[in-house]
This record gives structure tokens, C-alpha cells and sequence, in this order.
């Protein structure tokens, strides 16, 4: 028997619908149902093929325990090593040397000092930093957004340079990053899953919440192909196998805007029934492959392009 679990926190929607996609299907010798932890030993192998993991962003007990989880054979989707490695910064500066369009940004040293430092622990940071040369470079408006995480929490539209001092204080000890405004004419968020299935989404962002699916634009078929075939490159690079990345488009370019959503929203309420379908359905299809192909006894964990390529020594391009 091959187990699928799916290891969540609050949401119920999704992971309730997998599971019972998965084995509605009937498959032979396939099992899907939520992951229980009694016990976490070092070295000690689950009862599981896959793991699809919805929640150990929030939970540093369960990323590390899918890390010993991937050691031990498990197929964790995603891989929770490259998922504890990346951020938003790296991955945009990552996109620059692969062609894939990114709003211009730089990252911020964090107003208040980090814990268990002080003013020599940033001996090689120049002060002032050259804040002229960062205004020019990004322009205003301008956003200002946590480097890691998610969720538009701590988000900030800034008008100039005095609004960006203002509301820079807030952000007390979080590292933050200040991004070129894409000021767009469509506006997309699209699953990406198995690095193979795309599914494009218009999506509002200036609309409310509940209201951010009801987009007044709808993609043609050249754009349509120009916006999967970014998704699927940045998700080969990053070797994510589950995420969604949001594209605006100005001047017929999609930039990629935000990309590293590894546990993306899913809920049927939130998304629509036809894209909650398309999800359901779709994550039920490919940890049911990725069970199929599981090895015994072998690592099963999966590694993007940046990181294979690095370890070759090959370029990236």
C-alpha cells in the first residue's frame, strides 16, 4: 500500500476534497488521508509514499520533521529543504539571469536592530545606506513587502521618500523589500503543479477579496502561451511542484510579481468552484503519479534547475 498524505492547519476545504479525489479514484494499492504525528525520531521512516504539505511555513516542528521524512524516502511535495533555503529577494534576483521580467527591487536592512545584536554587528553596512541611488533605482510609487513569506500582511504602497521613512519605522525588525510599482493592465494568478500543469486565473487584486476572481480581462491564446510558458520556467528553476505565481501585465509583458507561494490559497470559497476544481483534480492526479513512481529505499525528493545545475557547475542560462 502506498499512503498520500496531506499535512494542513486550518483550511478544510482542500485538503478534505483531496483526499477523498484521491481515493475516489480506486486505484489499486493507493491510499490518501490526512498525516498524523504521534512521535518524531530521528532516522525513523513514515508510513508515507507522498506528503503534500500545506502548513509547515507557519509550523518550523512540521518542516523539520519533513525533512527527516524526505531523508527517510518520503516524496514531500514540496521539497522542505529548498523550501527553507529560498526567499522573495533571492528568487527575483534569480529570475533577472533566467529571463523571466521582475519589477526592479532591492532589499532593506531591517529598521530595528535583529535580536542578540548591536550597532558592531554591522560594521561592513555603510550608514547612511546610499537611499538616493535606491529611490532612483525603484521610483515611486513603490511597495514595501516582508523579503520572506506571505498572505499581504505587512504591505505597504508608498507615494516618496518621506512616506517610505514614515511607514519604514513600522516594519520594527522584519527585513523588508522596496519594489517597483507595475502599474498593469491585466492581472493574473496561476497554478502551477508538477511543473507540467498551468492553470491561469484572471484575478483583480484592486477588486475586495471576495471579489478579486471577477476580473473584467481574459487572456488570449498568444498571451495565454506567453504567461505558462514563464510559470513553468520559474517553477523548473525554483523546483517547486506546487505553487502559483501572480503575472501583471504592462505593456503586453508579464511581470512576475509574486512567485514563491508554495502553499497557495485553495479554498473553495476563495477561488471559485471551477479553479477549486482544477486544483483538486489536478494535485489528486499527480500525487497519485508521484506514488506510482515512488522508489523504497531511495530518496524520492525532487530539486530544480538552480540547484542541479549548480551542484554540475553548469550556467544557469
Amino acid at each position: 500500500m502506498k499512503k498520500i498524505g496531506i499535512l494542513f492547519g486550518q483550511e478544510r476545504s482542500f485538503p478534505m476534497a483531496f483526499i477523498e479525489r484521491v481515493n475516489s479514484k480506486g486505484i489499486e494499492n493507493i491510499l490518501a488521508e490526512p498525516v498524523r504525528i504521534d512521535k518524531a525520531v530521528q532516522g525513523a521512516k513514515t508510513d508515507y509514499a507522498v506528503i503534500i504539505d500545506r502548513i509547515s511555513q507557519d509550523v518550523p516542528f512540521y518542516r523539520t520533521w519533513l525533512k527527516n521524512a524526505a531523508l527517510t524516502g518520503t516524496a514531500v511535495i514540496n521539497n522542505p529543504f529548498w523550501w527553507s533555503a529560498d526567499d522573495k529577494f533571492f528568487n527575483n534576483c534569480l529570475m533577472t539571469m533566467v529571463g523571466v521580467p521582475v519589477p526592479k527591487t532591492v532589499i532593506l536592512p531591517s529598521f530595528e536592530l535583529p535580536p542578540a545584536t548591536t550597532d558592531q554587528s554591522f560594521s561592513n553596512l555603510a550608514y547612511p545606506l546610499d537611499w538616493d541611488g535606491i529611490f532612483n533605482y525603484v521610483g515611486f510609487p513603490a511597495y514595501m513587502k516582508p523579503y520572506h513569506g506571505g498572505g499581504w500582511k505587512n504591505v505597504y504602497r508608498l507615494l516618496s521618500k518621506d512616506d517610505f521613512y514614515d511607514k519604514h519605522k513600522e516594519t520594527e525588525k522584519l527585513v523588508m523589500l522596496l519594489q517597483e510599482e507595475i502599474v498593469f493592465e491585466e492581472y493574473y494568478r496561476c497554478y502551477c503543479i508538477g511543473r507540467k500543469h498551468v492553470h491561469i486565473m484572471p484575478y483583480d487584486p484592486r477588486n475586495p477579496h471576495s471579489q478579486r476572481y471577477q476580473a473584467s480581462f481574459y487572456p488570449s491564446a498568444e498571451r495565454k502561451k506567453q504567461m505558462e510558458d514563464i510559470v513553468l520556467r520559474i517553477n523548473n528553476y525554483l523546483g517547486y511542484d506546487f505553487n502559483s505565481v501572480e503575472l501583471a501585465v504592462r505593456d503586453g509583458v508579464p511581470y512576475a510579481i509574486d512567485f514563491g507561494n508554495p502553499a497557495p490559497d485553495a479554498e473553495r470559497t476563495s477561488v471559485g468552484e471551477e479553479n477549486f476544481e482544477w486544483v483538486v483534480e489536478t494535485a489528486a492526479n499527480y500525487a497519485i503519479e508521484v506514488a506510482m513512481n515512488h522508489k523504497e529505499g531511495q530518496l524520492n525528493l525532487s530539486w530544480g534547475e538552480f540547484v542541479k545545475r549548480s551542484a554540475d557547475g553548469y550556467s544557469l542560462t
